[in-house]
């Protein structure tokens, strides 16, 4: 058995000394992300550089404004750091106008909606039960309240995209606003496609890729520039980056864009996220980040592919990107347990609808899988198989008696426990 790896105190002696309670609870946390498989589909971990920039001395300064023009002096090295930040984004997606400025992906999205349509406008995005997002306009966020939401679903019989039907309700509402993308859609979005029925339509395409940022950026998944008008994004998920968002466009969008986040929407960026920004988009511009992407899909494959050969049954049969969605009603489970006895195991995952799920969104059919995190502490095929094996004997055992399930998550910890041992984890180890 090889030596277990422990993750290092990132902590310092001013906070430890400072308040030694919320250091204790951050060492717990580094421990536990160091001891557990990250298999949450918008989760990763940074790097140590990510991690350095965003806690810096950059939260101390106000930003209002964009560069060269703000409404607070002292911005000579900020200013330096947002325009890098942005000029990275620029050249790792290839667009003409980048803004890093949205405090998140809902923010983002909410910027859009500003700056292209008005209250009570139609728009149209992915159902979320079918892996849509809530600021596509479902009903319980403030764009299915605001505008006049319409949605397009799956298809029953394949689980992916019917665009048939996205066709046919763009062309009796006519929407103003598209967007595609999601939350839990384990296949290649096709871009064009979209494109081409907001076209006849005479509707404006937004790509939300805050899932599959990364991969884009590595080139494991097609690109939505030259097809969607705006794309927005989180620059953590895929993207490796802090918790943050950009919104990318051409130079038709860019001043709209720019007002409705600021000052439409929010006061000063935080300067501290902008640079772990900059810093993620530095490392996604290298050329290991593209074996990086790469090996995210393909451990996605091994894994939905183990997965389907012990009898699971996969969300449109398997997966082009990071994502799985395993729909568990054949095996006599629901997700939400599931997904509790596997983070007793060691095993973090979520619970989720699937697409047409007769159970309540709270205690869903499904569960969500992602490889990224695994991928960025250096795991490949040989430990998706061990995590498909896992798995299956927890889910297995919880659909049996208590006893068997409590010595099966014993048995799954301790092995886990040794897996993570061999696998450095980004931002804490060395």
């Amino acid at each position: 058995m090889a030596p277990a790896m422990t993750a290092s105190d990132t902590t310092s002696d001013a906070l430890r000394t400072g308040d030694p309670q919320v250091a204790e609870l951050i060492t717990a946390e580094e421990r536990r992300q160091a001891q557990t498989l990250k298999l949450i589909a918008s989760e990763n971990y940074v790097s140590a550089a990510v991690l350095e920039a965003s806690g810096t001395v950059l939260t101390n300064k106000y930003s209002e404004g964009y560069t060269g023009r703000r409404y607070y002096e002292g911005q000579q090295v900020i200013d330096q750091i947002e325009t890098l930040a942005i000029d990275r984004a620029k050249a790792v997606f290839g667009v003409e106008h980048a803004n890093v400025q949205p405090y998140s992906g809902s923010p983002a999205n909410l910027a859009v909606y500003l700056a292209t349509v008005d209250p009570g406008d139609t728009v149209m995005g992915m159902s979320l039960p079918m892996g849509g997002h809530l600021t596509h306009g479902w009903s319980v966020s403030a764009t299915g309240k605001w505008f006049r939401a319409v949605h397009y679903d799956v298809r029953k019989d394949t689980g992916r995209i019917d665009f048939d039907q996205v066709r046919e309700t763009a062309l009796a509402e006519r929407p103003k606003l598209i967007f595609c993308g999601g939350t839990a859609i384990p296949r290649t979005i096709d871009f064009p496609a979209f494109a081409e029925i907001a076209k006849e339509v005479g509707a404006i395409l937004v790509a939300d890729i805050a899932h599959i940022a990364g991969l884009v950026a590595g080139g494991a998944h097609p690109s939505p520039v030259g097809h969607a008008d705006i794309i927005t994004t989180t620059t953590h998920k895929t993207l490796r980056g802090p918790r943050g968002a950009m919104i990318l466009t051409g130079e038709e969008y860019a001043k709209p864009i720019d007002k409705a986040v600021f000052p439409g929407l929010q006061g000063g960026p935080h300067n501290h996220t902008t640079a772990g920004i900059a810093v993620a988009l530095g490392e996604a511009a290298r050329p290991e980040f593209r074996d990086y992407a790469q090996q995210v899909v393909t451990n996605a494959a091994v894994l939905a592919d183990e997965l389907k050969g012990r009898g699971f049954d996969l969300v449109s049969g398997g997966t082009d990107n990071h994502l799985i969605l395993m729909d568990l009603t054949s095996k006599g489970v629901g997700g939400k347990p599931v997904a509790k006895h596997l983070d007793n195991a060691g095993l973090e995952a979520n619970y989720n609808t699937v697409p047409f799920d007769p159970r309540k969104p709270f205690d869903p059919s499904g569960l969500r899988l992602g490889t990224a995190a695994l991928t960025s502490r250096g795991m490949a095929e040989g430990e998706m198989r061990e995590v498909a094996r896992w798995l299956d004997e927890v889910v297995t055992a919880a659909a049996g008696d208590a006893d068997a399930l409590e010595s099966t998550i014993s048995r799954v910890r301790g092995e886990v426990s040794e897996l993570t041992g061999r696998f450095p984890t980004p931002g804490l180890d060395g």
